[in-house]
């Protein structure tokens, strides 16, 4: 099982990024392809991302080495401005449904990329307009010269187990009847064990042992690492956090094989590219 945003083939050639010679080359070449994006949505031309020439890329844009494939360079542009909606838009979901693996895992990095620039034009140390370096992959403030690189935060989430069914929930605002396995970010000074058990302590009041990690996946809305694990529920009474879910729901397995099968059911699986859609089917086999 390989979750969604992973697989890309494309070679990300650090080398090319701290040379300078080495990069203007590569943004020189007549081969190099930028990819293209409408705000901040891939532009999708049967099934598949659609790149242009680097010469149809903004002419005042700073660009972002992706990397080689076939040798070929290829950027992706950051805009002047901000552009398009940041976050995990309603309608991405139909978008990525159409890309194959390898295509919506580089999408994945390009967008991630795209939007911590956009988040990032000013210095945390000192306030001062930052400017890209290393091909993109960091940035340098032009008043205190501090240097910022691209971050991942940590995210962990887990099946929680109890005599054969394991705990779901449905998020505010989630399209009715879809259910998923309850998420939370890492906090500072925490183990990954230490967060699984607090978040579902905190969101169901249930409390589990016997954590097992599972999986990972990079997930760009805007830039995280989704930490996939299992653990053991000691109870299944419930105290759930109204702030944070509309609903819980304990589901047996077979219940959980319908989902994913698509089967008429008393809730609906999350979509197959999200990483809990790969701990369902985990678990379920």
């Amino acid at each position: 099982m390989r979750p969604g945003f992973t697989g890309a083939t494309i070679d990300r050639a650090d080398r090319l990024r701290s040379d300078p010679e080495a990069l203007a080359a590569a943004m020189g070449d007549w081969r190099a392809r930028v990819l293209m994006l409408s705000g901040l949505d891939p532009v999708i031309e049967e099934g598949r991302l659609r790149w242009a020439s680097i010469a149809d890329a903004p002419p005042k844009a700073d660009l972002v080495l992706l990397g080689l494939i076939d040798g070929k360079p290829h950027f992706v542009a950051i805009p002047d401005q901000p552009q398009g909606t940041t976050g995990r838009p309603p309608h991405i979901f139909g978008l990525l449904a159409q890309l194959p693996a390898d295509e919506m895992a580089l999408y994945g990095a390009a967008r991630a990329m795209v939007e911590w620039h956009m988040r990032h034009r000013h210095c945390p140390v000192c306030g001062g307009a930052t400017r890209p370096f290393k091909g993109g992959w960091g940035r340098r403030c032009e008043s205190c010269g501090a240097e910022h690189f691209p971050r991942t935060d940590p995210v962990v989430i887990m099946l929680a187990e109890h005599d054969g069914d394991v705990l779901l929930g449905r998020g505010l605002g989630w399209p009715e009847g879809r259910y998923s396995a309850l998420a939370g970010f890492v906090e500072p000074g925490e183990s990954i064990e230490e967060a699984v058990a607090r978040e579902l302590l905190e969101e169901s009041g249930v409390r589990v042992c016997d954590v097992r990690y599972v999986a990972s996946q990079p997930w760009p809305f805007p830039s995280q690492l989704m930490i996939a694990c299992t653990c053991r529920a000691g109870g299944r009474a419930l105290d759930m956090d109204a702030t944070e879910l509309a609903d819980l729901i304990w589901a047996t397995r077979d219940e959980v094989r319908a989902a994913l099968k698509g089967e008429p059911g008393r809730f609906i699986a999350p979509p197959p590219f999200a990483i809990a859609h790969t701990l369902l089917t985990h678990w379920a086999g």
